[in-house]
């Protein structure tokens, strides 16, 4: 029978236990071992048994059992030693605040926006890499003491759970999460009041949202919540998944992520006092409408300044920074432009900014666009100053996507830089690993982490590979374990499942491969040639085994075809201790996953991965990573931390261009990567094996850490935006100028003309160190010579005159006559031999101007 009615009894917890509730509510448990070790101490079988979830556990331990514990003084002092090592953790300085002592320039916080987070796997509000990175973002920045406050949404199902049918195929369930049984709580009033924003949405009433707060340590996460009294169904709806519904009810999601989002820190630095943010850093575009409501505050907001909109617009545009994480137009969010413009009518959700200003910022007006869309990365390059992609490689990529907002300048230029994720560390890798480095001196939880790559040559190649069966050994387990669950959901006898206890084995070179079931991931490749396949993990002497893992989107029949072909491949009883599929992949799993295997393998189509950190994951624990040259590793193999897979470029066909890239694969493990895991000296160490491992963690380990990327786009994105915003000024006297002086060179770039170019010094056959003299005459029309910067651009030239490799050089005015034209010159030594070629150009020059192509216009010689 069904109940009438459904809540949650919270515990009573003894006075001397009270902190138990702190610990639980603060996330920082999740990848702070002896806390969790705290929690088992509770009751290990019920830890084990909530999933390891210090909510559920303290809802589920006996009253008994907690008079127990207060009078137990051993599990006292272990509480009161977790709960002051988290009072210094949240209190003491980090390495923002003394970077902030020496730098005044430091943002004094900042918003950060994102539809989904990947914290811990007991607060399920993800669906993959995006939202694993922005929870690791949110933790990096919390060990680092960088004021960041969180900003997403409360979906009531999270992302889907995967199971698997008889025949293999994905389903999907949509279990209710409870909020009360979540490690979360509601933001109050000082009445007491649930703290609510509101959005108006055309025709009818307002949206309206609660604020819950997580704790991720010493930052706090605000998530929105539209299942509130007063709220019609089609509202409640609006958090009901995470990237699930139609056009219109994802619009809705993105349109409470931004707008409502910026209210809840509204309300958040209203209520607790807590900085109110300088700095804005949109992750992906589905909370671009954030730029919006900023402007609506700036602009008509009867609190505000009442600032016009290109004023409102600038002083917004300096304290944005817009990520970008898709490396396909296809992973845009791309709404009709009616509908947007629907929703932004006069009494829509930014009621008194002109709708026509705001659909020209998401317009495709640029050759090859759509116009009867709204394209949110569009908008989300036009609200904000500076802009990145997380990779090398993906900073390029998204350059050729989005030059059409840039014609005037060349791939390279176009203002679109690159911050490589990176990924946290105490999250991700093993305990052991840990320990393994605390034996030889290194405090667990120091901040000064370059101590552990300092190390890794002084611990026993026993010991490394000791601590590497052990890894593997739990991955065997909790494999098996999610087999038998597996298999019995699909409907199999207890009597058919004995096979599973030799499912993989702790001595066998085990290979990892977890993704989105995306075409482009390329989940099949390994299935190419069957039969070479079954002969590699077959292979009497030199075994391989494959634990695969991966969900395809709900409404991607493509990717759940995929995925039945690999899972009907594991089902043969041939090779089904050697390759295993385990269904629902999430961070429960994963956490295992990575630390357990040796080879982690990832064959993209390139440069379709626009970073890939699973594979910086896996390095960290002494994994080699088995890739194509795609997002992180392209920028970061060094032929000795790994194996690079090579690829077929330039084949169109797709089903030979698969054959070769696999037939690769297969010889690469076969020959390379098998031979060295098992060539192994008298004790059993595998010493060639060890000599990767180490220059993998030496040579990656720095680099793919979450901290060195929060700290990249603290240097890099967040101060400087900071301190531009500043420079506009308290009284927005700097933005009003800024904004008058940008329509003032706009309309006068049309009388903006490169005239004549001489050079000198260099005859017809210049030498190395030859000292070549330019001068410049250039038309300015109305503007001045202090409006623009004249350049002198130069470079390789091609056999069709194209520059390569190009550097700038400003050259300096030296006449000005009449007619608004004037004389700039400037010299350049030839320091290499070979083709040379140079252009001169005009760009407009303004201090608070965050690139060259800003404006998005050039001068250049005509003719």
């Amino acid at each position: 029978m069904r109940a009438i009615r459904r809540f949650t009894v919270r515990p009573v917890l003894p006075p001397e236990l009270s902190p138990l509730s702190d610990l639980a509510l603060n996330l920082r448990w999740s990848w702070h071992p002896p806390t969790q070790d705290v929690f088992s101490a509770v009751d290990p079988d019920l830890w084990e048994e909530t999933g390891r979830d210090p909510v559920r556990l303290l809802g589920a331990v006996s009253r008994e059992r907690f008079a127990a514990l207060a009078a137990d003084e051993a599990f006292r002092a272990l509480l009161d030693e977790a709960v002051a090592d988290l009072d210094a953790y949240l209190s003491g300085d980090r390495w923002f605040q003394r970077a902030a002592a020496a730098d005044p320039g430091m943002p004094r916080a900042i918003g950060y926006f994102s539809p989904e987070f990947g914290i811990t796997a007991v607060l399920p509000q993800y669906s993959g890499g995006l939202g694993i990175l922005a929870g690791d973002h949110l933790k990096a920045a919390s060990d680092l003491g960088v004021p960041i406050i969180g900003v997403g949404l409360l979906y009531r199902h999270g992302y889907f759970k995967q199971s698997l049918s008889r025949e293999g195929w994905q389903q999907e369930t949509y279990p209710v999460l409870d909020p009360d049984e979540l490690p979360i709580s509601v933001l109050r009033e000082p009445t007491g009041e649930s703290a609510t924003i509101s959005i108006a949405m055309p025709g009818g009433a307002d949206l309206l949202a609660r604020i819950w707060v997580a704790r991720v340590g010493r930052v706090p996460l605000l998530m929105l919540d539209t299942d509130v009294e007063g709220n019609s169904q089609q509202y409640v709806d609006v958090t009901d998944r995470l990237y699930g519904g139609n056009s219109e009810h994802r619009l809705r999601q993105e349109l409470l992520l931004g707008i409502g989002g910026v209210k809840a820190l509204r309300a958040f630095s209203r209520i607790t006092g807590h900085e109110a943010p300088e700095v804005f850093h949109t992750n992906e575009g589905h909370a671009g409408f954030l730029g919006l409501e900023r402007i609506r505050e700036l602009t008509v907001d009867p609190a505000g300044p009442g600032l016009d909109f290109d004023t409102a617009l600038e002083v917004g545009r300096a304290s944005t920074v817009f990520t970008t994480h898709t490396p396909v137009p296809a992973g845009i969010d791309r709404f009709p432009r009616s509908l947007v413009e629907q929703y932004f009518a006069d009494a829509g959700a930014c009621p008194g900014v002109p709708v026509e200003r705001i659909l020209a910022l998401g317009a495709e007006d640029y050759e090859g666009g759509d116009p009867a869309v709204f394209n949110m990365a569009v908008m989300g390059f036009r609200l904000a100053q500076r802009a990145n992609g997380v990779s090398q490689l993906h900073g390029h990529v998204s350059r050729g996507m989005f030059q059409g907002l840039w014609p005037a300048f060349d791939e390279a230029e176009v203002p679109i830089g690159s911050i490589t994720n990176g990924v946290h560390g105490p999250t991700w890798v093993g305990r052991e690993v840990f320990e393994l480095a605390a034996r030889a001196g290194v405090a667990p939880d120091a901040e000064d982490v370059d101590a552990f790559w300092d190390v890794v040559d002084s611990i026993p190649g026993e010991a490394v590979w000791s601590t590497k069966r052990v890894l593997r050994q739990r991955l065997v387990e909790d494999a098996r374990r999610r087999l038998a669950k597996s298999w019995t959901k699909r409907g199999a006898a207890s009597a058919e499942l004995a096979w599973i206890d030799d499912a993989l084995d702790p001595d066998v070179l085990t290979m990892g491969f977890a993704r989105r079931a995306a075409s482009y991931k390329r989940l099949t490749l390994m299935m190419r040639d069957p039969e070479r396949l079954k002969r590699l993990l077959l292979d009497p002497e030199r075994p391989v085994q494959l634990v695969i893992a991966g969900k395809a989107h709900p409404a991607d029949d493509g990717g759940k075809k995929l995925i039945q072909d690999i899972v009907r491949l594991s089902d043969d009883p041939e090779i089904r201790h050697r390759i295993v599929f385990l269904p629902n992949y999430d961070i429960a799993m994963a956490q295992p996953l990575y630390p357990g295997c040796d080879v982690w393998l990832n064959n993209p189509l390139r440069p379709y991965e626009a970073c890939g950190t699973s594979g910086m994951k896996a390095a960290l624990n002494g994994g080699l990573n088995l890739s194509v040259l795609d997002g992180w590793w392209d920028e970061w193999y060094d032929g000795e931390n790994g194996w690079a897979i090579p690829t077929a470029d330039g084949v169109e066909d797709v089903d030979r261009r698969d054959d070769l890239e696999a037939a690769a694969l297969y010889d690469l493990i076969e020959h390379e990567v098998a031979p060295r895991f098992y060539d192994v000296d008298a004790s059993g160490v595998p010493t060639r094996w060890l000599e990767m491992v180490r220059h993998t963690l030496k040579s990656l380990g720095p680099k793919v850490l979450a901290t060195r990327m929060v700290r990249d786009y603290v240097r890099q994105l967040y101060a400087p935006a900071a301190t531009t915003a500043r420079a506009l000024n308290s009284d927005y006297a700097g933005a009003v100028d800024l904004a008058a002086w940008k329509r003032r060179v706009l309309e006068a770039w049309p009388g903006v003309r490169v005239e004549h170019v001489e050079s000198s010094g260099v005859g017809d056959s210049p030498e190395v160190g030859a000292l070549m003299s330019t001068r410049a005459f250039v038309a300015l029309g109305s503007l001045s010579p202090g409006d623009v910067e004249v350049q002198l651009v130069h470079g390789r030239a091609t056999a069709e005159d194209e520059l390569l490799y190009t550097r700038t050089s400003m050259l300096t005015l030296a006449e000005s006559y009449e007619g608004g034209r004037h004389r700039f010159d400037g010299d350049v030594a030839l320091d290499a031999a070979g083709s040379f070629g140079y252009t001169v150009r005009v760009v407009p020059r303004h201090e608070l101007l965050a690139s060259d192509a800003e404006l998005g216009v050039v001068a250049l010689p005509t003719g």
